[in-house]
């Protein structure tokens, strides 16, 4: 069985869904476990590499374009998630969730079924207003442009690919129209493929 990486729009499921294929497979499912590893290996506090987690400007990643890069905080928060998800990913199969695992791990070399959620906007603005607890559409679609936005930047910084782009994936689904419960049975079956 191969290691599962999820990446995913804000408000498609990511979550749900991955903690449901891995309790189908049963496998282990990462997601805020590896701010933990990252606190534990790096010495920095569990709340600032939360705080830093998937957040990159767009002026820092403009910056990084044309200047040498400085090893600051983010670098060095970065650098150890990417230890502490490969280490995860050696002792077997796992879904993780985010945090550029499906290119770091491929530059690892490791076996992995690469999967990018996405939904149609109502899908994600009910799902979203669920989550923060609000009706107010445009605080949720502030929320999931920020979020979306802090991903792309994150991912564009750290692995110079494009977030979402179909040649990072091994599959694509749409979580709004096929359901996630389908969602899930396509996953597990590739992943024992």
């Amino acid at each position: 069985m191969k290691i599962i990486t999820l990446s995913r729009e804000y408000g498609a499921g990511g979550h749900s869904i991955g903690t449901e294929v891995a309790k189908r497979l049963g496998i282990e499912f990462y997601d805020k476990d590896i701010i933990a590893g990252v606190a534990r290996e790096s010495g920095i506090d569990e709340s600032l590499i939360a705080s830093k987690g998937e957040e990159i400007s767009t002026a820092e990643s403009i910056i990084r374009a044309i200047t040498p890069i400085s090893y600051d905080q983010k670098d060095l928060i970065f650098e150890t998630e990417r230890n502490v998800i490969i280490d995860i990913a050696k002792k077997g199969p796992c879904v993780i969730l985010g945090r550029c695992a499906d290119i770091l791990l491929k530059e690892a070399g490791l076996d992995t079924l690469n999967v990018f959620l996405y939904a149609d906007t109502a899908s994600r603005m009910k799902r979203v207003g669920e989550l923060i607890g609000s009706d107010n559409e445009a605080l949720i679609q502030k929320t999931i442009k920020k979020r979306d936005h802090d991903r792309h930047s994150y991912y564009t910084y750290f692995t110079y690919q494009k977030w979402g782009d179909y040649k990072n994936y091994n599959l694509m689904l749409d979580t709004g129209a096929l359901g996630y419960e389908k969602c899930i049975d396509i996953i597990c079956e590739a992943a024992k493929n």
